[in-house]
């Protein structure tokens, strides 16, 4: 035991140096020349495990991408919270399966918790079901397939039993800037991509209501979106799900990272009429800064959640039993990962004000970034920044200023193409960022600005 005492407490120990240094090195690696050849051959004889984390370590830390700290702005992604990151440690280390109550009641109760946090925060009805997912790609297919269940069980169709051969059609009502794990998640389902009507979206992205209105006739499943993940609109809930509901469909919210701002006095207002939806996804390694891997599923209608994603089998006893609820009934995985530890541990590090802040901080800190951009000669921010996120245009340059920013190891941006623009795409997601880093980052934008103009 000694030795395994030493091995997790140096594994520990060069984490911690890890993260410590992570706000002050290049946020992209210059180069992965040498990784392949130091991670070697195919063992053929066995190794002291000091010696393959060691290795291990040595070969990959020059290649890591710095996403856990302040200066990374690409794809809406956080930084693990202190709490979180220990956390999920003793995730590992305690390594339960979390399918039920038998596999480990810790895991199933702790889970049961945090879901209700959640819930509590998101601003989400009470009697709502819930799952831990993969992420936001798996929260939107299980809202989708309980969404496929309850439409297709109105119509007097069993689709968990019978499959989608000779089914009644299903009509998906969507955005024309629908996220694109929305059409990952009708594929994973049968449906198709062919299945989506897809609804006009106004100057800044949100759905077009008076358009979802002309294409609905019927029962359908409606996607909607908290946050576009370029521009960061929100749908306008209240009248989309009146109508939609109206219709006798389905409402899926797709709130990947912009449902998080129900957490806040601050951008509540964003998310007006989002609690009567029937289904929601949320991801957790975006702006509750949870590591990856982690992501939630939410469904106004738990026996539809349940029915869709649920499995029987005569040697699984137990399922429900003592009042738990049982987690792998709510998601597509029997063995998967003990996700409530660390949710638990985020929730319990910042507290309901704490996310608060947060959200209003980085929501802060993307205005900054469009005040000091927007002043520079030739850039224009071109969407109406109402939460993180900021597109900015540097004319036909704006690929080559991205990548020279990106080259620079200052900070690290995406790019995206909006409405026919190329723009650089701005996320401001992390717990840790501050004012001194969004400056360095713009110091970094303007450099490279100049740069590509001076060279023409």
């Amino acid at each position: 035991m000694s030795d395994l005492r030493d091995l997790l407490a140096d594994t520990v120990a060069r984490v911690a140096d890890y993260r410590e240094r992570v706000s002050d090195t290049p946020v992209f690696p210059d180069s992965t020349e040498g990784v392949r050849e130091k991670l070697g051959d195919l063992p053929e004889k066995p190794a002291p495990p000091a010696e393959v984390i060691r290795r291990l370590a040595d070969a990959v830390e020059p290649a890591l991408v710095a996403t856990t700290g302040p200066r990374y702005f690409g794809f809406v992604v956080g930084g693990s919270l202190d709490a979180a990151t220990a956390a999920d440690m003793l995730t590992t280390g305690w390594d339960q399966g979390a399918f039920n109550q038998i596999t480990s009641p810790a895991a199933a109760i702790v889970e049961d918790v945090a879901g209700g946090w959640l819930k509590d925060i998101l601003g989400l009805p009470s009697g709502a079901s819930f799952g831990f997912v993969t992420g936001g790609q798996g929260a939107n297919t299980v809202g989708l397939a309980a969404a496929r269940h309850h439409v297709l069980a109105q119509a007097g169709w069993d689709v968990e039993r019978r499959g989608l051969n000779g089914a009644p059609p299903l009509r998906v009502v969507a955005s024309e800037e629908r996220h694109a794990t929305i059409d990952c998640s009708l594929r994973f389902l049968g449906l198709g991509t062919d299945a989506v009507e897809p609804v006009r979206a106004n100057a800044q992205g949100a759905i077009d209501v008076a358009d979802l209105e002309r294409v609905l006739d019927g029962p359908a499943i409606v996607c909607l979106q908290a946050g576009n993940v370029n521009s960061g609109a929100f749908d306008d809930f209240g009248a989309a799900i009146r109508i939609a509901h109206e219709h006798g469909a389905w409402v899926h919210v797709d709130g990947a990272f912009g449902l998080w701002a129900a957490a806040s006095p601050a951008t509540r207002h964003l998310t007006e009429g989002i609690e009567g939806a029937d289904s929601w996804a949320v991801d957790g390694h975006k702006w509750l800064n949870v590591p990856y891997d982690c992501g939630y599923a939410f469904c106004a209608h738990p026996d539809s959640h349940k029915a869709a994603m649920s499995v029987t089998a005569a040697y699984l006893t137990g399922q429900g039993d003592g009042g738990v609820r049982a987690p792998g009934d709510f998601v597509p995985e029997s063995s998967r990962r003990a996700r409530g530890f660390a949710t638990w541990a985020a929730i319990g590090e910042l507290g309901r004000a704490g996310i608060a802040e947060m959200i209003e901080r980085c929501c802060a800190l993307a205005r900054r970034f469009a005040e000091q951009l927007d002043a520079c000669e030739g850039v224009t921010v071109v969407n109406d920044v109402v939460l993180n996120q900021v597109l900015v245009s540097f004319g036909d340059e704006t690929d080559r200023v991205v990548e020279a920013v990106q080259r620079s190891g200052e900070c690290w941006m995406g790019a995206t193409t909006w409405h026919g623009q190329r723009l650089m795409r701005i996320s401001v997601s992390n717990w840790s960022t501050t004012e001194a880093d969004v400056d360095r980052g713009v110091a970094a934008i303007q450099a490279a600005w100049a740069s590509v103009v001076d060279k023409g």
